[in-house]
Order: C-alpha cells, then sequence, then structure tokens
C-alpha cells in the first residue's frame, strides 16, 4: 500500500461514505441508496395511485383487499460522482509537515472512499494552468490507480487557479460533489477561480490548507523575502505591529474566503498541517457533512 494510507487507517476509511448535500442525478444506475424515488429492488412505501403512473407498479393485491388503487415506491440506486481537484503549484510545497504530502493524503483518502463506495471519483491536479487527470474511476481495484497518480505529482511553477477552475469546468460537467483541495495562494484572487465552480452545478467543499508557519510566521528582523512561485522579491522589516497587520488581513482573507463560497451554497473547511489529517477526514469531514 502507498506511503500516503496506512492499513490501519484504511480500515477506519471502509466504515465511511460520501454524502451529498444536494439530490444531485448521476448519469448511470450505481449502488446508492438516494433520497428519491425510482425503480431499484428495494421497496420503501405507498402511495396512491394517480393517472399517468406506470401500471407496472401498482399493487395488484392490495387493490383486490381494499379495492383501491395503491403504487409502490422504491429506493433508486443512483451514481454519484465525486471530482477532487487539487492544487500542484510550487506555493503548496512549503511548511513543516509539508503542505502538499497533506493534500496528497487528503486526496487519497476521499478517493478510497469514494472508490470503495463504487461511486465515479476522478482526481485532478493543477499545474499552473495545466490540469492533470485521472478520468473517471469506479471499483476498489482502482485505488492503486488514484495512489500512483498522486505520488507521482511534484508540486512546481507558479499556479494559475482561474485558468485550471475553467478547464476543470468545462471538462468534468457530470454533477457530483466537488473537493477543492488548496492553499488558495493566487494573486488572481479566489473569486476568478471559484466562480466556474460555484452556482449548482457541483456540491461544492473547499479545504483550505496552511502550514503552522504560514498561520504564525516564525519571523524577526530584516529580511529578503521571495515569492516560491514567480520569484518576486521583497524587502521587510518585521515588527510586532507588522506581525499584528499580518494576523489581520490573514483572518481577512480566510473570512472572505469563507463568505464568498457559503454566500453560493459551498462549504469552506480550513485546514492546518499541524493538525493529523486523519482527524480532518474522521471528525471535521464528517461533521461538515461530506462523510458519514
Amino acid at each position: 500500500m502507498s506511503p500516503l494510507l496506512d492499513p490501519a487507517f484504511l480500515a477506519k476509511l471502509d466504515r465511511l461514505d460520501l454524502v451529498s448535500r444536494k439530490l444531485l442525478t448521476g448519469k448511470l444506475k450505481g449502488e446508492r441508496r438516494s433520497k428519491r424515488w425510482g425503480a431499484s429492488v428495494e421497496f420503501a412505501d405507498y402511495r396512491n395511485y394517480v393517472v399517468g403512473d406506470d401500471l407496472r407498479f401498482i399493487d395488484w393485491n392490495i387493490y383486490a383487499r381494499l379495492d383501491k388503487l395503491f403504487l409502490k415506491l422504491f429506493l433508486e440506486e443512483e451514481d454519484l460522482a465525486l471530482h477532487i481537484l487539487i492544487d500542484a503549484s510550487a506555493s503548496c510545497d512549503y511548511g513543516e509537515p509539508p503542505k502538499f504530502l497533506y493534500i496528497q493524503q487528503l486526496a487519497a483518502a476521499l478517493g478510497y472512499v469514494g472508490l470503495v463506495n463504487y461511486n465515479r471519483v476522478s482526481l485532478s491536479a493543477m499545474a499552473g494552468d495545466a490540469l492533470l487527470d485521472t478520468g473517471p474511476l469506479r471499483g476498489r481495484t482502482k485505488v492503486p490507480r488514484i495512489l500512483d497518480f498522486l505520488g507521482a505529482l511534484k508540486p512546481a511553477g507558479a499556479g494559475d487557479l482561474p485558468a485550471a477552475c475553467k478547464r476543470f469546468a468545462l471538462s468534468h460537467r457530470a454533477k457530483g460533489v466537488c473537493v477543492v483541495i488548496s492553499d488558495f495562494f493566487d494573486k488572481a484572487g479566489h473569486a476568478a477561480a471559484l466562480k466556474y465552480l460555484v452556482g449548482g452545478h457541483y456540491d461544492l467543499f473547499a479545504i483550505h490548507v496552511l502550514s503552522p508557519q504560514e498561520l504564525d510566521p516564525p519571523l524577526q528582523g530584516d529580511l529578503k523575502l521571495r515569492d516560491i512561485e514567480d520569484g518576486q522579491l521583497a524587502e521587510v522589516s518585521i515588527t510586532g505591529a507588522l506581525l499584528k497587520r499580518y494576523h489581520t488581513a490573514l483572518d481577512a482573507w480566510r473570512t472572505e474566503l469563507r463568505d464568498y463560497l457559503t454566500r453560493r451554497g459551498g462549504a469552506y473547511i480550513p485546514a492546518n498541517t499541524a493538525e493529523p489529517f486523519d482527524a480532518l477526514i474522521l471528525q471535521t469531514l464528517r461533521r461538515r457533512g461530506l462523510l458519514g
């Protein structure tokens, strides 16, 4: 098994499944009981017959006893798509523990849960304006594919979230759960990217991954800082007042991202790489309605 997921943790993941907050109709019959009435083999309830209903689902035994027409209802088995979109730009190659390892582990765990529950799973990696993609996968036998895909990725280059998200939305038109895992460090701003993913087509979750060093920078004195993606340099003098302004700006940025998503039906989930990723999966994502 890949070092991204250890066997003990996999046993815990086997007890989880995806939970969509929206009714998203898949293209194929799947192995998921949906909230919609359908035509599977699992009986759910009766309702009165109305003109136009399918005569095949009338319960004739009840009609013989009560002289009334009742329609049998069944739980529909519905196919659910899971789109996992991860940031593989150079800014993710930072922090201790590394942000990108955390992103890989999150994506691997979510992909595993989707595959073992026979959902359609696709992984996409944003590297600059390019998009690397596994294509749609189904079933437990495809788990090595997603682990190999993730294990081969190396964060590099300047990110272009708007271009990558646009490319993703154009090539992944199937409705489903979409999980974006990123640090959202992009000079174009999050709104320019996320506008392609909000609006009802996806049940959108954004996991905002930051390192402890970004949340509370251990810096002091006169420094020359280099942008890890585009190489731009900035000379700064780190003072208590400047760090206070940094924390204020950081909190405002995270709040703005959260509010942007929640106003449009998405979910914002902050993640600190100092916290064990298995706790995020087993506790936070269950509490926030992505897993159940």
